[in-house]
């Protein structure tokens, strides 16, 4: 089963539960996969629903960062209520120790001298794609360079 037939699955129990925050996220994210649709042209295949979901898992929490720094806490609280709802359609995220795990492995493959930031995420991203927060990989990066 696809993630587009599992929002529409869940969709129809939001609206049968009246739960209209839920009902809300889930047509947006039919939208977002229809308006992607019609950008390329073809159907999306089950990676691009993953990707459209995880942009909008993105959104969110950039949104909920904006609200929680301009003191709108109840627009931050519904954006957080919805990132939750979108991250059940992503598969589990990788924990930091798993993470810095992948990172030590592609650093120990680098020769010394062409140990840089750009190279090691260039080597990490492809393995941690939909797995991992871009932002926490970045982050674990740098650590793991400062340190080595």
């Amino acid at each position: 089963m696809s993630i587009k037939d599992d929002v529409t699955a869940d969709m129809k129990d939001a609206m049968r539960a009246r739960d209209q925050v839920r009902l809300d996220t889930l047509r947006s994210v039919i939208s977002a996969f229809n308006y992607r649709r019609i950008e390329a042209g073809a159907e999306l295949s089950e990676p691009d629903q993953l990707a459209v979901v995880q942009k909008l898992v993105k959104q969110r929490a950039d949104s909920i960062e904006q609200f929680s720094k301009a003191g709108r806490t109840e627009l931050a609280d519904k954006e957080s209520r919805e990132r939750e709802i979108l991250l059940k359609y992503l598969p589990a995220q990788k924990t930091p120790d798993e993470i810095r795990t992948v990172v030590r492995a592609a650093l120990a493959a680098l020769p010394p001298d062409g140990r840089n930031q750009g190279a090691v995420m260039k080597a990490v991203i492809p393995q941690l794609k939909g797995l991992a927060d871009g932002n926490a990989v970045r982050q674990i990066v740098g650590e793991e360079l400062a340190s080595a």
